[in-house]
């Protein structure tokens, strides 16, 4: 019997305390060199220590053990005869991606009697199949065999070939399985999800581009969430995530933000997220109006909803410096009125965020990158870790959330985004120059990476190829945190004591509030800051 409680311990650390994520989706015939992409932001009050795990070959009659969040529950599944390596939670050594979103959904659906969690499922998928249609296979199959204890959940499932969505909702305390439907995202088009139950509509005669579970129908009847009879047709997200203006303003405008940026000329209404009445839910997915680069998909994902109507870096609330970073808690009360602060993709409260690519004309261990960021994805720089690495970078691999450290990456980098907050107009130059530049060169440098990697693969040396890309990437994740502990020096004395120095001089410049702020601030209070004019 073998037990990997430590693999638990690091989940349970990963998923405590988390803030709902985001999903962005690009098919292979969406991208501009042909690669399938994922975006996943998970976000949370937590330092994510990034792992990898090897391959390994079981015993017939080994098992694992998995214990349920918060719970004492906890129970053992067969294990497979071997498993294959797989970077963190995120994609495996055949290119296989997963990401996730929670929606939540309906509360008496949580059975917490089970001990499988969707953090679990990913895990399994990542070790057991090599394509998205399989990992669909093996997560529902387990769910089927021992139970699903999560929320509802929507999973980004990709390998090099296609992409698919994925909902999974429990069967309530007591009850066995799961109830799930999956649908293929065509090629060429896009999708994104974030916290809310995107599946309406589905074919139930197309197992090619749609598969299901059995009682997925029949467990809404029982339950009261669908009537046959109403002459609707049914919707998996109206019975097992019905929708409320609060969790509209929350999930859909992110899904709207990241339409609109895709497809700019659509002027895709705002309407629904907003929670006006009667109006059309986004679709599941769009069809961009270019094909999209890992660049443009950089671009893409972050976003404070920046020159829209609710652009978080203007009004009051952005402060003197158009600041888009909101404190916590986002939804608040006022003389019994709800209110709520816009949530975007990008969110200094993250733990980390991916862009996933899986490209098939490549070998396997070069193709498939994780480009992994530290922190919040708007102020990060992503770097690339391939799959056939065999060792994470120290940085990124250790952390403590107690206590800061220049050693850790996701400290540095979570210490220039919080930092900026004092004048982040200003100081977002300064971090994005940064990042431009290093992420414009490690993207420039991949061609002859990949060529000379290939090299390494046809030659038959495995062993170089390894080393080879583990060091890249243990390079490129060093010069990171160097370039972004720079920063953090440069942003202390260059801001410091509210004054602005040009470089090289010791003694900064007075640069006071703008303009308009100083109007509103007169406007709050017209006499408190006037001084008097003496009349002779």
């Amino acid at each position: 019997m073998i037990k990997k409680l430590f693999l638990i311990i690091v989940f349970l650390i990963v998923t405590s305390n988390i803030f709902p994520c985001t999903n962005y989706i690009v098919t292979k015939g969406a991208s501009k060199d042909g690669s399938v992409m994922l975006f996943y932001t998970c976000d949370g009050q937590f330092l994510y220590n990034l792992k990898y795990y090897p391959a390994k070959d079981y015993k017939q009659g080994d098992s694992t053990e998995f214990r349920s969040w918060g719970s004492n529950v906890k129970g053992k599944i067969k294990e497979a005869a071997h498993t294959y390596a797989h970077i963190g939670f995120h994609m495996n050594e055949y290119q296989l991606s997963i990401g996730e979103t929670t929606f939540g959904g309906r509360k008496e659906l949580i059975n917490d009697t089970k001990f499988l969690h969707y953090g679990s499922l990913m895990r399994i998928a990542l070790q057991r199949a090599k394509t998205a249609r399989e990992a669909i296979k093996v997560m529902t199959d387990i769910a089927e065999e021992y139970g699903y204890a999560s929320e509802g959940e929507t999973f980004s499932i990709a390998d090099t070939e296609e992409a698919w969505i994925m909902e999974m909702v429990g069967t309530g305390k007591g009850g066995e399985g799961a109830v799930w439907v999956a649908r293929k995202i065509p090629d060429g088009m896009i999708c994104a999800h974030a916290n809310m139950s995107r599946i309406g509509e589905f074919p139930l005669n197309d197992q090619e581009n749609c598969l299901y579970s059995k009682n997925v129908i029949s467990f809404a009847i029982e339950k009261g969430y669908y009537n046959p009879d109403s002459g609707e047709p049914f919707r998996f997200n109206d019975a097992y995530d019905p929708i409320n203006p609060k969790h509209l303003r929350y999930c859909a405008t992110r899904v709207w933000s990241l339409y609109n940026k895709t497809c700019p000329n659509s002027n895709f209404s705002i309407d629904f997220s907003r929670g006006v009445k009667n109006s059309k839910r986004y679709p599941l997915w769009i069809k961009p109006e270019k094909k999209l680069s890992l660049q443009d998909v950089m671009n893409i994902v972050r976003d404070h909803y920046e020159g829209t109507e609710i652009d978080m870096t203007k009004g009051l609330i952005a402060g003197p410096f158009g600041c888009p970073n909101r404190l916590r808690p986002l939804a608040f009360k006022e003389d019994s009125t709800e209110y709520t602060w816009e949530r975007p993709v990008s969110t200094y409260n993250a733990g980390f965020s991916i862009i996933n690519q899986s490209r098939s004309w490549l070998p396997n261990s070069v193709g498939g990158v994780v480009w992994f960021g530290q922190d919040d994805n708007y102020t990060t720089c992503y770097q690339p870790l391939y799959c056939g690495i065999n060792k994470i970078p120290e940085s990124l691999a250790n952390g403590d959330m107690r206590k800061f450290s220049w050693d850790c990456q996701w400290w540095v980098i979570n210490f220039v985004s919080n930092f900026s907050n004092l004048r982040y107009s200003y100081m977002i130059k300064d971090i994005q120059k940064v990042q431009n530049s290093l992420e414009t060169k490690i993207i420039s440098e991949q061609d002859s990476i990949v060529e000379k990697a290939v090299d390494y693969y046809k030659s038959g040396k495995k062993e170089k190829l390894r080393d080879f890309l583990t060091e890249y990437s243990l390079k490129q994740s060093s010069e990171i945190l160097n370039k972004w502990t720079d920063l953090a020096y440069l942003l202390i004395s260059k801001y410091n004591d509210g004054f602005i120095k040009e470089d090289g001089k010791p003694y900064g410049k007075q640069v006071g509030y703008p303009d308009e702020w100083n109007k509103k601030i007169i406007n709050d209070d017209p006499e408190r800051y006037k001084i008097p004019v003496w009349k002779n």
